[in-house]
């Protein structure tokens, strides 16, 4: 705690040997909010909402893909922000607190249809500017390794909601929106100050060596322009994963409580598991060698989703499905870190338009996800025929990717 409270006490000073750290913890808590509480703490009040009689599963798949449909929205607009990095966090972690308890004091299914489509949208900006202040700023510090430490953001925000859903579900949906908002609030609060504009923040910061600042720029732009392919390969390919996680990841309490005994207390541990999962992939993945093919990376990560996917088909038990959690949950922030730095290698420090791109693949993909699941499952009774589409798309993914990286090999300048 001592931690945040100096991110919000004061702005680091550019020369501390803390401000590595600092900027990572500030990214993290951002992402926590904006993508663990703004987005997925919809997967562990799902079940309270449908128990409750508020939703059913099929109004619960248009609310995820509302969702996911402004995500996919905000990460296109991305491309055409010309507003400070810093400034679209700040504004997104505010906006976020006020949806999330907005879901709590309402109860109108349009109402919250609205609130879910704008919420998708503003986590897609929040992510997309704090992955490019955060590792703009490291790269600047010559911290690179601390990157992994921004994207356990999202685990720790899942982490955080199934545990408190799991131990404070009794007091219904509504408490655990408005509980979230509060928190996520505190949050905001903690970090606010360490987001400076960047005419602030590039003060005192080391100088790239070589050329001046506008021959980089138009090095950049040439490099970019030799880059066109791979660019394209990347933002298609990153989509897959979009479809091939979402699935589990929105229904898989639901999915859990279906296979295993009504009296069983797994199915409220396999989100938290999932997100303890993904801060050990996160951190685990920013200590693989740099120079290791970033789409090789990615492609491997595919195969560990799909087996977890298809572990939970194989073995819908309790231990199955926490096989499946971790192998899920393990690469799902590691292939965010490896496609960011991927976007960079091709872009340098103008990479916010191809994150931009890239995430709105990926938001398309989770777009279709649920809208394929829920009528599948609806009419079969079960979600078995929606994972192995998932699992099959996973590694069709890793395939395209290995063929890329061997048919286009990574020049690093």
């Amino acid at each position: 705690m001592s931690s945040m409270n100096d991110l919000a006490s004061r702005t680091f000073p550019r020369q501390s040997p803390d401000a590595a750290r600092r900027t990572a913890l500030a990214c993290m808590a951002a992402l926590a909010v904006a993508l663990g509480v703004g987005r997925f703490a919809f997967t562990p009040l799902l079940p309270l909402m449908l128990h409750g009689g508020e939703l059913d599963i099929r109004h619960g798949g248009w609310l995820a893909s509302l969702n996911y449909a402004g995500y996919f929205l905000g990460a296109i607009t991305c491309v055409a922000l010309r507003i400070d990095a810093a400034r679209v966090v700040k504004a997104g972690l505010a906006t976020t607190v006020l949806l999330v308890l907005a879901m709590g004091v309402t109860h109108q299914f349009w109402v919250w249809a609205a609130v879910r489509f704008v919420a998708g949208a503003v986590s897609a900006w929040t992510f997309v500017f704090a992955s490019q202040w955060g590792l703009r700023r490291l790269a600047e510090l010559g911290a690179n390794e601390w990157g992994g430490v921004i994207y356990t953001g999202p685990g720790i925000g899942i982490a955080a909601t199934g545990l408190l859903v799991s131990a404070a579900g009794g007091y219904g949906a509504s408490a655990g929106w408005i509980g979230f908002g509060l928190v996520s609030a505190v949050l905001t609060v903690l970090v606010w100050r360490t987001f400076e504009p960047v005419s602030k923040a590039n003060v005192g910061a080391k100088a790239s060596p070589g050329k001046p600042a506008e021959l980089q720029t138009d090095a950049q732009r040439r490099h970019a322009h030799l880059h066109r392919a791979d660019a394209f390969w990347l933002t298609v390919l990153y989509g897959v994963p979009g479809f091939g996680y979402i699935i589990t990841a929105t229904f898989l309490p639901v999915i859990a409580r279906a296979a295993l005994p009504a009296d069983s207390p797994w199915p409220d541990l396999f989100w938290p598991m999932f997100g303890a999962a993904l801060v050990v992939g996160a951190l685990a993945g920013a200590r693989l060698p740099s120079h290791w093919d970033n789409r090789t990376l990615l492609a491997g990560c595919y195969v560990l989703q799909a087996l977890g996917i298809i572990a939970g088909i194989v073995s819908p038990t309790a231990g199955g499905l926490s096989l499946g959690s971790a192998l899920i949950g393990l690469p799902f922030t590691a292939i965010t870190l490896f496609a960011m730095r991927e976007a960079r290698r091709l872009h340098g420090d103008n990479a916010a338009g191809l994150m931009g791109y890239a995430t709105a693949a990926y938001g398309l993909g989770q777009i279709v996800g649920p809208l394929v699941a829920a009528p599948i499952a609806a009419h079969t009774g079960s979600f078995t025929l929606a994972l192995w589409l998932a699992a099959l798309t996973l590694i069709a993914g890793a395939v395209g990717l290995i063929a890329v990286a061997m048919l286009r090999p990574a020049h690093r300048v």
